[in-house]
């Protein structure tokens, strides 16, 4: 009798402590997760005046950070405005937004009331971010045509104001690294795509431009003299060809972080070619990167050129692709054909806490989002 209880008790206890073993959740996340994970996209942009974009991140659980931006494929800024207060005043909870200023005129004597003008309409209406772009750098001149760089000290009370209000700033600057390389030895699809249709800013064709490394020094030096301005490095802080670039840019400005948006590609390709390595930045630089992905609603333009991310004309798809895609390289180990590298790539399948930490915490945190 003592023998059959002991056997009972013993059985009774293995039982529960399967039992305390199945109820726990696995380390990470499956791609039947991806619905019912808070998720926010980071970067992205609301072009037209409707309600698609907001419905398709609210039925694939995501908030939408949508960014305003001086760029000449997107509509002019006035109307990206109307756009994002109209989208932001609909639903505050879900649909947030960057505010920009025009570069037209630096260097005149009412351009910094201007930009802080505008900025300052943007904060009225709900801003929770200001955006710069690679104009900066590339493109724009002042009022006496010469080249504008980010580090410019007449960008110093703009980016006062701008930390005064303690609003972070995303920073477009520069370019992926394949910019400057010719064609056939580009990283990625998307990249040699985009870049053959927009000559302008391919700098591999433009010697007389300034170099990666001079915009990347550019970059390094505004950060550093403004170390108490938040600053969100769009696009990897263009250095998206390497993790152990940006790790160094991310210990040396502990004020910055970076998004993801538009260069998970590349990140594929370093991990193809070391999955520990990848995976390991992902863990130690957890509270440093934003979920994004660059989607851009804007109206239908039959002289479109070619976009990074590409665009098909079903934004809906789209962005259901683009997100499931993401999910499933980022929190599952589940291996899947990428178009833009012309090869599968695992997924790194992160721990669920690191997930959480880049698809959600970690911007709302930084942008300083409530509700």
């Amino acid at each position: 009798m003592e023998k059959s209880m002991r056997a009972l008790t013993a059985f009774l206890t293995a039982t529960a402590a399967l039992a305390l073993v199945g109820a726990a959740p696995p380390p990470t996340y499956t791609e039947a997760d991806f619905v019912r994970v808070p998720k926010l996209d980071a970067h992205v942009h609301a072009n037209r005046d409707s309600t698609d974009f907001a419905a398709i991140a609210r039925n694939d659980g995501f908030e939408l950070l949508s960014i305003n931006v001086d760029y000449p494929d997107f509509p002019p800024l006035a109307q990206q405005a109307t756009i994002a207060y109209k989208m932001h005043a609909a639903d505050p909870k879900h649909f947030h937004f960057a505010t920009t200023f025009s570069m037209d005129g630096f260097g005149t004597p009412g351009w910094t009331t201007s930009a802080q003008r505008a900025v300052d309409a943007g904060f009225a209406h709900g801003a929770v971010a200001v955006k710069v772009w690679k104009n900066i750098g590339m493109i724009a001149k002042d009022a006496a045509g010469k080249r504008v760089f980010l580090d410019d000290p007449r960008f110093d009370p703009i980016m006062a104001h701008i930390q005064a209000r303690g609003v972070p700033l995303i920073a477009h600057q520069a370019e992926p690294k394949n910019c400057w390389l010719p064609l056939d030895q580009m990283t990625t699809e998307n990249d040699r795509t985009y870049f053959r249709e927009h000559p302008e800013y391919y700098m591999y064709t433009h010697p007389e431009e300034p170099s990666y490394e001079q915009l990347m020094a550019v970059r390094d030096r505004f950060v550093a003299r403004h170390p108490k301005l938040a600053f969100d490095g769009a696009h990897m802080a263009s250095l998206e060809w390497s993790v152990d670039e940006l790790a160094r840019f991310l210990d040396r400005y502990p004020n910055a972080v970076v998004d993801l948006a538009a260069r998970m590609s590349q990140v594929q390709v370093q991990s193809n070619a070391n999955h520990a390595k990848v995976r390991a930045f992902f863990v130690k630089y957890q509270d440093r990167l934003l979920y994004g992905t660059d989607l851009t609603d804007s109206p239908a333009d039959p002289k479109a050129r070619a976009q990074n991310p590409p665009t098909t004309g079903n934004f809906k798809k789209e962005a259901d692709d683009a997100w499931r895609s993401d999910w499933r390289y980022l929190a599952t180990p589940l291996s899947q054909p990428v178009a833009a590298i012309k090869a599968d790539a695992p997924g790194l399948a992160l721990p669920r806490g690191v997930i959480d930490k880049i698809y959600y915490t970690n911007a709302r945190r930084f942008f300083h989002l409530k509700g």
